[in-house]
């Protein structure tokens, strides 16, 4: 039986669709897992990457530790977290919140430094405040550079979660370490499948939010700078 027909099999087998090690359930707990991470990657990075970029100041320090965050291998951090936190999703949760962060750092930055000084000026010459001028004019013209940088982050914590099963957590990454550990090729393969379809619906998911988010004349204004943002994406 080739590989490919092992793999449909696998999907069409009716056993593998229900009870604790169902797909509903896998998924359940990678989007758990994912989901978690990227909120409160969000959560610290995002305030700090806009303030930053709103005041001008600290930007290359910022954009050297994100790249730094980078480099730290996530199987690295998943280790140490480990041995602090023990078995769990605690430990799990920082590894990915840490991969998460970098990207959301740089783009939001990038993002509030790339509003029009003149618009800026404009908005202080009619009397915005301070959080009035980030709220109401800098982040909408900023938001498309933002969700590049989410969309970036939380694709990477989708794919990089499969590391969960490597310390008994759950997840698609369940399939792919049991089907290598029982050389069951079918089962290895329909999780790589299953982890490769999500990161997809993530990606597909974040930018119709990104549309809802942004009105039409903002995105066709801000295109080329998308395009220049996709230097800040990691492969």
């Amino acid at each position: 039986m080739s590989t490919l027909s092992s793999v449909w099999l696998w999907f069409t087998d009716v056993s593998h669709w229900q009870g604790p090690d169902g797909v509903p359930t896998r998924l359940g707990e990678h989007v758990q897992l994912s989901a978690e991470s990227v909120l409160i990657g969000a959560v610290i990075a995002l305030p700090v990457g806009i303030a930053l970029g709103h005041y001008g100041r600290f930007g290359n320090l910022a954009i050297n530790i994100s790249n730094v965050g980078r480099a730290l291998p996530s199987f690295g951090i998943l280790v140490v977290a480990f041995q602090v936190f023990g078995l769990g999703d605690a430990p799990i949760v920082t590894a990915l919140t840490a991969l998460a962060i970098p990207p959301m750092v740089t783009n939001s930055y990038v993002a509030l430094r790339e509003v029009d000084p003149d618009i800026r000026d404009a908005a202080r010459g009619m009397g915005y405040r301070e959080l009035a001028q980030v709220l109401r004019i800098e982040l909408p013209l900023a938001v498309p550079l933002i969700m590049a940088g989410v969309r970036t982050s939380a694709v990477q914590v989708v794919a990089t979660a499969t590391l969960a099963a490597l310390i008994a957590g759950g997840g698609f990454g369940r399939y792919i370490v049991d089907g290598f550990a029982q050389r069951n090729n079918a089962m290895l393969i329909a999780g790589a499948i299953l982890v490769a379809l999500l990161a997809l619906a993530t990606e597909l998911g974040l930018s119709g939010l990104e549309r809802l988010l942004v009105p039409q004349g903002i995105r066709l204004l801000m295109a080329p700078k998308l395009r220049r943002a996709s230097i800040f994406k990691v492969a």
